[in-house]
């Protein structure tokens, strides 16, 4: 495992239990939103690309597909196995990486949700999922978008850095859209959501690298479009985001 894979899997061992209850993880609607975003046929095999804590997976199994789920996190493997126990033979987990795995192209589809901004290579991580994919079938990735303004971008990027060590870098919408295109894949369909964050309980699940309070007053002196801080009377912090859910097909021959 390389030290990025170690760190990743350190973090997300440590941060598993508040992951697996966080309401942007849990939205039911959003789950079942990306579902049906991916429109994929009935009984599909589905990569789940870091499937977490089996969040994804669980939709998807649900819809009456049949899940592997991989993940760099021991910890997040064993949540999401105990969650989709009841699926039987139609869910498996491994721990690994992505990039570990045999490319024998069997999957209908890989999906992947808030994995993208932990990566260092984004356009790598989609082609790779790709690669797990065969002819004819999707590569769905779903996660928070940035500003196309470098530097609203910039300091977005700070932010996000600031409370948690493992995060990469957020790409604009346009710049997910473009990944997929790099990784080889056709008929690129994009869509944006809106959704919210509490300040309190997204930094408390994080692992950061400067103190909350400090995080919170860099958070409050500036905004972008996808991370734009929102006060409120009870003294806490509404952060309103940008999700962006891209989709797109892998040619054949």
């Amino acid at each position: 495992m390389v030290a990025n894979d170690a760190e990743l899997a350190k973090a997300f061992d440590e941060q598993a239990a508040r992951f697996e209850r966080a309401p942007v993880q849990t939205d039911r609607a959003a789950l079942e939103r990306l579902v049906a975003f991916a429109a994929l046929p009935p009984d599909s095999l589905v990569l789940d690309a870091g499937c977490g804590p089996g969040l994804v997976a669980e939709a998807f199994l649900q819809a009456g597909h049949r899940v592997q789920g991989v993940d760099l996190s021991g910890e997040m493997v064993r949540r999401a196995r105990e969650r989709c126990a009841r699926f039987g033979d139609r869910a498996r987990f491994e721990q690994i990486s992505l990039f570990e795995m045999s490319p024998r192209a069997p999957f209908d589809a890989a999906v992947s949700r808030f994995v993208l901004h932990h990566a260092p290579d984004a356009a790598g991580f989609l082609r790779a999922q790709a690669r797990q994919v065969r002819p004819g079938g999707a590569v769905v990735a779903s996660d928070h978008a940035t500003d196309p303004d470098p530097i609203a971008a910039r300091w977005h990027h700070e932010i996000e850095r600031a409370r948690d060590r493992t995060h990469s870098r957020n790409l604009t919408s346009g710049e997910l859209s473009d990944a997929l295109g790099r990784a080889g894949l056709a008929r690129i369909q994009l869509v944006e959501e809106e959704l919210e964050l509490d300040f309190d309980e997204w930094f408390d699940r994080g692992t950061p690298a400067l103190p909350k309070a400090e995080v919170r007053a860099r958070l409050l002196a500036g905004r972008a479009r996808g991370f734009d801080p929102l006060p409120r009377g009870d003294g806490g912090i509404t952060i309103r985001c940008v999700r962006a859910l891209v989709r797109g097909v892998k040619p054949a021959g």
